[in-house]
């Protein structure tokens, strides 16, 4: 996963607020271990609701960040996609400036509606978004409210520690692209449809989040010819975002916390539906045949 050395990045769509998000009054809520933890964890990883509700911090009011001044200049250290190469947060510009470019000529082509750019934001420990507040215990998310994805980077950590990921560069960009999913659900509509719908195999969430991970291998596929890359991303990257894919299945990490799998919690699907739509969208490059709402999953 090598970006073009030449290619100019756009720190603008990336903001680095460190630690400047605040914390949850009183401590917040910690997630760890047992039954009740988990349910709450993969209801929030990588969903495109509100997380900060599930943890009960915040009344999901439309806040902007704390510390909108950036505590670290982007703009003078992610210039080219060189500095992609050398650094994880320049990594995430490039991604995200890639996965966007993507997007806004799928949008263009579809000739309906332009699409509108979604600033990540990069923080650590917690962070006030639309969505109210949230802890990097929920993972990566986009909240609907301000158009934003929140990424704490310690969560790639966390993605091999915890997870059992192999993790890896492009695992780390199929979880940003899974995000950007999200944002393309709610530019076009698709959000609405989970409405209360929320857990389960058959589930709206679970529909909502497979077609994310489709979306994401959309994007990997056509992602050369957004010009921020070098060449076609090789089979190792792929199989990093497969493996990351097939480690946040639900049946995994209910296995893994609880020793059974419950298909009636589900609320993302499990590793070989992950695997699969991730693989659909790859293999497709469409993102019309990401349609995981028509039929069987």
């Amino acid at each position: 996963m090598d970006f073009r050395d030449d290619v100019d990045l756009d720190a603008s769509q990336v903001e680095d607020i460190g630690g400047g998000g605040g914390g949850f009054p009183g401590g917040g809520v910690v997630i760890g271990g047992g039954v009740v933890g988990v349910i709450v964890l993969v209801v929030a990883l990588f969903l495109g609701g509100n997380p900060a509700a599930l943890l009960g911090g915040g009344d999901g009011g439309a806040s902007r960040p704390v510390g909108a001044a950036p505590t670290s200049d982007l703009g003078s250290k992610c210039r080219k996609g060189s500095d992609a190469d050398q650094s994880d947060k320049c990594r995430v510009v490039g991604v995200v400036n890639s996965v966007q470019k993507y997007w806004q000529g799928a949008f263009a082509e579809r000739d309906k509606q332009p699409y509108r750019t979604a600033r990540t934001i990069l923080f650590t420990g917690a962070v006030n978004t639309g969505c109210g507040r949230a802890s990097s215990d929920v993972g990566p998310f986009y909240c609907p409210a301000d158009s934003r994805v929140y990424l704490d980077l310690g969560f790639f950590d966390e993605l091999e520690s915890r997870f059992g990921a192999k993790g890896g560069p492009f695992a780390q960009a199929y979880v940003i692209a899974h995000e950007y999913g999200h944002h393309v659900q709610n530019l076009i509509g698709t959000s609405k449809r989970a409405g209360n719908d929320r857990q389960g195999a058959q589930s709206a969430s679970v529909r909502l989040e497979l077609q994310a991970d489709c979306y994401a291998g959309v994007w990997a596929k056509n992602a050369v010819d957004t010009g921020f890359y070098e060449k076609p991303f090789t089979s190792a990257d792929i199989q990093e975002a497969l493996d990351a894919a097939a480690a946040v299945g639900d049946d995994r990490i209910q296995r893994r916390a609880q020793g059974r799998v419950d298909p009636e919690g589900w609320t993302h699907g499990s590793s070989q539906q992950r695997v699969k739509w991730f693989t659909t969208g790859y293999e497709t490059g469409a993102p019309g045949r990401c349609d995981t709402f028509s039929g069987g999953i």
